[in-house]
């Protein structure tokens, strides 16, 4: 067994991350004790822990801001073009350490705390998620804006800073309870909030239209009050720009009531207008459609686009005098990007813009519209695409209204001079769905007003083209394309495992950071034995770590040498968590049946949050904490088998399972999880993947060789060809004995012994209600689980598997992804140039 880390081995990790030069130590213990000084309340002389936190938060912050500014100064002067990524979701995690690697900082940091007889880890540990995302969604938007600042793009960040993130899940009982994530309670050493830039956003109220136009009036005015977060580059000295927009009431906001002596009840309504950026809607691919969140989707758009306008009038290379006048232009200056279907309103909004207060013809608005927008699809579940009721339309934005109807019916007259006398195919590319409740959909609207439609992995956007949107591709196919997602190897290996990233890069250099595809150059070392003993001894280490972690925190024995196995993800029926605990539940069957036979040790850890209102994912929760209560107190079973509920699955969570995890487990139903960037994560840090031919997997496959991989299970023309025959769950279970003693023993009540039906609802749903055909792929499974433990048994071939998994990470890269974007839908072009540093002489 590896030996513990001690503190001088964990200092040593981080060589990869740029050399500390001894007179930055200096300057770094000279600002940090001048910040504490300056943050310590004058009453009271003992620092604590948060103190030397935030003196060393804005000890790093300084570093930032003259690169902050110089970048600005830098697309001031060269004018280029812009690209603004709308999105809901931001899911940052911490920034601290983040920053530190892409300044090149973090040794002297390090260096220079335990100077002062501080420990680095135990600070960064202080700061709170910024948890205002999901899940994949807005994770990704996180890695985009690391790859566009280290590409050297014009990039900008729009979305709403919510004052509660997503919730905080704790355990109690095996079952999820949610806390409020208040995570601004101690303030936020990284953002700057810019009141100067506040702009108004208008709801309700009526149209009218007059001989000058179409005028939208007595409207509701709240304001949104923006907030930047610096966004650094990897080693260019480059910063491009979050802004996080948050909901103000005007001063006058009800206050029309104090006449009638209203004046307490009008001051306390400004919180009607303040919730609209309080909190995150906990919603992982689930569509509710409450008026609130309309609010929030037009709230980031209106006050986005306004920002926009001001900000192309104003550019013009670096001159304040010149302001441009005419917005025929916009489409090659600007380029905005809608992550998902939430920011759709930007569409109308921007068309509400160029005709009534631009006074701009329609037809030539129309174009600029669709040549400046690019819209992203993420997932095809259908209980996840946005379709909003047209009377909540009516009644808090009637003039966007209006426009949805004018751009449905020109869309219509163009498809039935297509398609003369199909009136089926109208009524389904209508962006107006006929029903009891008349609805928008939102996903026809993007497409409709966007000059790309991409997918986030090529059997997504295949999917796309063939089943969900076929109609659009048909008319339309120049616009549809792929994008496979990727992630950024800066917080994904290097900040993450630094042991791992410094292994890699005494064997082909550094270059890979910026480049991932050098990870190529790794096949020459797949034979090599110092080369496969320094990668598994990483991986002990990072296990060893990971253990000692939950030893502290659920205090559960933990076998370090066990394989670890793990599915953290968000708790969803077609992610098929219950495919997973119906295999925990056939090896506990086995070991019990044969308690002497040599068996592979498993530690299964399933991790994430269930949406408060998502009944059956609360109860797969409950489930996987039920197994384990049985499985980790039989005393047959021993350390061979244990599970573990993670709770509270989240970013910095992520950064400490991932590297030390060896099996990742990615078992979606194929066709159903349109990338995953999870998958890609556990590829870059060496853990094998067992999967269905879904999503990225597919890709992955393809990179790293399909015999590297655990693939097993229905592809998606299967799927098809069940759902036309008919899936009947029942034969299954009747035909398959270790299957029918698991669900028997769930639904029996085993492992709920003291509430016996606890599970009949979960046994019900997957006997005749299973969307997502969990038991068609227990078969398979089963075996290909089998050849996992297998291979465990033999060290130095899973090793050798590993590496080629490392060695085809490159195409997952976030730099890779976004270059594409750049090229193929923004008509920009991605620089690996270094602009001078703020000390440095321009």
């Amino acid at each position: 067994m590896a030996k513990p880390l001690t503190d001088q081995d964990k200092r040593k990790q981080i060589s990869v991350r740029g050399l500390a030069g001894v007179e930055n130590v200096a300057d770094l213990k000279t600002n940090f004790n001048r910040h504490l000084h300056f943050t310590l309340v004058k009453d009271r002389n003992v620092a604590t822990k948060r103190d030397y936190y935030f003196a060393l938060a804005n000890t790093v912050r300084d570093h930032l801001v003259g690169r902050w500014i110089r970048t600005q100064q830098h697309y001031y002067e060269k004018d280029p073009k812009r690209v603004y990524y709308l999105s809901l979701e931001f899911y940052m995690g911490r920034t601290l350490q983040n920053t530190m690697v892409n300044l090149a900082l973090e040794n002297a940091c390090d260096e220079a705390t335990y100077q002062l007889g501080l420990d680095m880890e135990e600070l960064q540990d202080i700061e709170e998620d910024a948890g205002l995302g999901n899940g994949g969604l807005g994770r990704l938007a996180a890695c985009f804006l690391d790859s566009m600042a280290s590409l050297g793009l014009a990039a900008y960040g729009y979305g709403i800073r919510y004052e509660f993130g997503i919730f905080n899940q704790k355990i109690v009982s095996g079952w999820q309870v949610e806390e409020a994530d208040d995570w601004l309670r101690y303030g936020n050493p990284w953002e700057k909030a810019r009141p100067e830039y506040m702009r108004p956003v208008h709801f309700y109220g009526r149209v009218e239209h007059t001989a000058d136009g179409v005028k939208w009036v007595d409207t509701q005015v709240v304001l949104a009050l923006p907030y930047d977060t610096p966004v650094p580059g990897y080693r260019n000295n480059i910063v491009n720009t979050m802004r996080l927009w948050s909901a103000k009431a005007p001063c006058d906001f009800n206050l029309k009531d104090f006449n009638v002596g209203g004046y307490i009840q009008a001051v306390l309504d400004r919180n009607l207008a303040e919730n609209i950026s309080r909190v995150l809607y906990p919603n992982d691919n689930f569509f509710e459609g409450k008026e609130l969140r309309l609010k929030q989707e037009y709230f980031v758009v209106a006050a986005t686009l306004q920002d926009i306008i001001r900000r192309f009038k104003a550019s013009k290379f670096g001159s304040t005098e010149f302001v441009r006048l005419d917005l025929s232009t916009l489409p090659d200056k600007v380029a905005i990007q809608l992550n998902d279907t939430h920011p759709a309103l930007a569409i109308p909004e921007l068309m509400r813009l160029l005709v009534d207060i631009e006074k701009v013809p329609w037809e030539k608005a129309w174009d600029i519209v669709i040549r400046t927008c690019a819209y992203t699809n993420h997932t095809v579940l259908p209980e996840a695409l946005e379709r909003w009721p047209v009377d909540l339309f009516q009644n808090l934005l009637p003039r966007h209204l209006d426009i949805i109807y004018e751009i449905n019916r020109r869309h219509l007259e163009r498809i039935s001079k297509l398609y003369p006398g199909d009136t089926d195919r109208i009524c389904r590319m209508s962006l107006i769905e006929e029903g009891n409740v008349k609805k928008i959909n939102m996903a026809h609207l993007c497409i409709v007003g966007s000059h790309a439609v991409n997918g986030v992995a090529r059997i997504h956007s295949d999917i796309i083209k063939n089943t969900v949107f076929k109609d659009f591709y048909e008319v339309d196919p120049q616009k549809f394309q792929n994008k496979t997602n990727g992630i950024t190897p800066r917080r994904w290996l290097v900040m993450c495992n630094p042991g791992l990233a410094e292994v890699i890069a005494e064997k082909i250099g550094e270059d890979y950071i910026r480049d991932l595809d050098e990870l190529k150059k790794l096949l020459d070392f797949v034979n090599d034995d110092a080369f496969i003993r320094d990668v598994a001894k990483i991986k002990q280490e990072n296990k060893m770590k990971f253990a000692a972690h939950l030893e502290a925190h659920y205090k559960v024995k933990i076998n370090p040498s066990s394989m670890f196995d793990v599915q953290v993800k968000r708790i969803h029926e077609y992610k098929r968590q219950l495919l997973n605990c119906l295999h925990i539940i056939t090896l506990y069957n086995r070991i019990k049946n044969e308690p002497n036979k040599q068996w592979t040790p498993r530690t299964i850890m399933i991790g994430g949050k269930a949406a408060p209102g998502y009944h059956t994912a609360k109860m797969i929760i409950k489930l996987i904490t039920s197994i384990g209560d049985i499985v980790n107190n039989d005393p047959v079973v021993g350390d061979r088998l244990k599970v573990i509920f993670l709770e509270n699955y989240r970013v910095t969570l992520a950064e400490k399972i991932i590297p030390a995890a060896d099996l990742s487990e990615q078992i979606s139903t194929a066709g159903t999880e349109a990338s995953g960037t999870g998958n890609m994560k556990f590829m870059l840090n060496g853990a094998l993947t067992i999967g269905t031919m879904d999503g990225a997997n597919v890709e992955m496959a393809e990179e790293a060789g399909e015999e590297n991989l655990f693939i097993f299970g229905m592809r998606v023309h299967d799927v098809e060809a069940l759902d036309k025959k008919g899936y009947d769950a029942v034969s299954y279970y009747n035909r398959v004995p270790e299957l029918k003693q698991a669900v028997d023993q769930i639904a029996g009540g085993f492992f709920s012994p003291s509430q016996p039906g606890l599970f009949k609802d979960l046994v019900n749903m997957l006997m005749h209600h299973d969307r997502f055909k969990v038991f068609a792929d227990y078969e398979d499974y089963i075996r290909c689980q089998e050849r996992v433990s297998a291979l465990y048994k033999n060290p130095k071939e899973w090793t050798k598997m590993v590496i080629h998994n490392i060695a085809g990470c490159g195409k997952f890269s976030s730099d890779r992804t976004i270059s594409e974007y750049a090229r193929e839908i923004w008509g920009m072009e991605p620089s690996l140039e270094k602009i001078a540093a703020p000390d440095v002489p321009r």
